[in-house]
């Protein structure tokens, strides 16, 4: 068989998971009940796969699985995988009246992961390596845990996080913004005292401030706990007020984990919006659209800390010089993609162990695919 059929996609396939959470969860602005996967397959003449994934939300996740059965798969069947950054041009381009973002832009960044997947395991490597890695063993990670939930009060949360640095971690980050100020304040501290002063404390608001004033006054309280970053303060359109907040607060900044594209990534750049990004490749257009973001990031003098799905970003943080964390979920409660996979991330110390299997270093756990599928492969 020669290199053109090897490499040629001749099945691209789609599916929507949906996997309750066990307890309901809490954010600043919302609850959680079950969460929406898009998931995606590829296959070459080789018989090499690559798989894709994707939050879908936690509910309408269909949407993604049908942009990919729809708008991108057709587009991809017959080409050669090896082409990403053309394929990626044209998915981009013939999607344009209804992409640009949301579901659309999920279902790129999916398909767009399965390609290099698809890529690294063809070619035998590690997809870090595949990248580009920069040679470390190990990448390091934050603990993300911090959530609201019935019954769970200061002294709980205290011996969660806790727990998170007797495990090794070095930073840790919880959720702000749902309760009264005294009562957050109260929680914070809390936080605070539980891990001691050498250990990094990231908050995250999930969004849920509208007006500048507000934001100062609650990080008036916040800051004598000395946390390391704020995330998300205010809606992800809100540019404005996370430049204005970046500029009369001391603690860092951080957004862009729902954000799309290397164009708004670069409005955040330019105007100081952030000084760390949290760019998520299963949501910004994927691995292609991700190297991209960090590059100009870089230009900047900006840290990425990527959000969430911790098997993906392992990778991309290994290869990415001003890449930092990986954001890391020690349970499935939250992040229950983790039920997905057929092989889970090493801890060590605080730190991830970054695979040396061929790939992404896992696949999908097809009984646990069967179990929580909306939908069949198609």
């Amino acid at each position: 068989m020669d290199d053109a059929r090897r490499s040629e996609i001749t099945r691209v396939e789609a599916r929507t998971i949906r996997i309750p959470l066990e307890h309901p969860t809490s954010f600043a602005t919302r609850q959680v009940l079950s969460r929406d996967y898009g998931v995606v397959r590829l296959r070459t003449g080789d018989g090499t796969e690559g798989i894709g994934f994707c939050y879908g939300g936690n509910r309408g996740g269909e949407l993604v699985a049908a942009a990919v059965r729809l708008l991108l798969a057709p587009l991809l069947l017959g080409k050669s995988a090896l082409d990403t950054e053309g394929l990626w041009s044209q998915l981009y381009q013939d999607t344009l009246l209804h992409g640009r973002a949301g579901s659309v832009m999920r279902a790129l960044s999916i398909v767009d992961i399965a390609l290099w997947d698809r890529n690294a395991r063809a070619a035998g490597l590690p997809l870090s390596r595949y990248l580009g890695a920069t040679g470390q063993a190990t990448v390091p990670a934050y603990a993300s845990g911090g959530y609201y939930l019935a019954g769970k009060g200061p002294e709980q949360l205290a011996e969660e996080l806790a727990g998170y640095v007797r495990a090794g971690f070095r930073a840790v980050k919880i959720k702000v913004g749902r309760l009264e100020p005294r009562a957050e304040e109260v929680r914070i501290r809390a936080a605070r005292e539980a891990i001691g002063d050498d250990v990094l404390l990231m908050l995250d608001a999930n969004n849920a401030w509208s007006d500048l004033p507000t934001a100062l006054e609650l990080m008036k309280r916040y800051e004598p706990s000395n946390p390391y970053w704020i995330e998300e303060p205010f809606s992800p359109d809100d540019i404005e007020n996370h430049a204005a907040l970046a500029r009369r607060t001391p603690v860092a900044v951080a957004t862009g984990e729902i954000e799309a594209g290397r164009w708004r990534h670069q409005e955040l750049l330019t105007r100081r919006a952030a000084a760390i990004l949290q760019t998520d490749a299963a949501v910004c257009g994927g691995i292609s659209e991700w190297r991209r973001i960090a590059a100009a990031a870089a230009g900047f003098g900006v840290t990425l800390a990527p959000h969430w799905f911790h098997d993906l970003h392992v990778h991309l943080v290994a290869a990415t010089p001003n890449a930092r964390w990986v954001e890391y979920f020690p349970d499935d409660q939250v992040l229950n993609f983790r039920r997905l996979a057929d092989r889970q991330l090493e801890l060590r110390d605080g730190a991830l162990v970054v695979p040396q299997t061929p790939g992404l270093g896992f696949r999908f756990d097809e009984a646990a695919l069967e179990r929580y599928a909306v939908d069949a492969w198609s």
